[in-house]
């Protein structure tokens, strides 16, 4: 598999993650929609009311998974795997010696070709530490000493 199969792979994987998460927040939205409208105004007071509160409170939480998983989306469609480069940015793939990461959405671990890879967003603590670098440079994270042996 060459560089840029690897690198479309692993935004196709990200694809896949937003699209499922999608659904999911979709189908909850719908669900909850669908229990509102059959909620009738009954004699059972306080017990109704309470109800009614509980879904508007679960379609508050979908509709704020919906906002993080639109953005998701939107920093996935961002990622060029056609560009190879020689410092870490998003759609990269860095190499080190503990371990491989893809730069896109944190979605964690992702096995290509039998080769694990930890798909991280740059924005995350680990991301913020492996943007901007370039072969040979050293980090740490959680105690642990890496080296950038190879990325593109």
């Amino acid at each position: 598999m060459t560089r840029l199969e690897l690198k479309k792979e692993l935004k196709l994987a990200c694809e896949r993650f937003v699209s499922a998460k999608l659904e999911t927040i979709q189908k909850t939205i719908q669900s909850n929609k669908d229990s509102l409208d059959s909620e009738s105004k009954s004699s059972a007071g306080d017990k109704h009311e309470t109800g009614r509160a509980m879904l508007q409170l679960e379609m508050e939480k979908a509709g704020q998974q919906l906002s993080q998983v639109q953005q998701m989306k939107l920093m996935v469609e961002k990622i060029n795997v056609t560009k190879l480069t020689d410092v870490a940015a998003l759609g990269t793939v860095v190499k080190t010696n503990v371990g491989n990461y893809f730069i896109g959405i944190s979605i964690g671990k992702v096995t290509v070709l039998k080769e694990d890879y930890f798909v991280i967003s740059p924005g995350s603590p680990l991301g913020r530490l492996i943007v901007g670098l370039k072969g040979g440079d050293e980090f740490s994270f959680n105690g642990k000493s890496q080296k950038v042996i190879h990325l593109f």
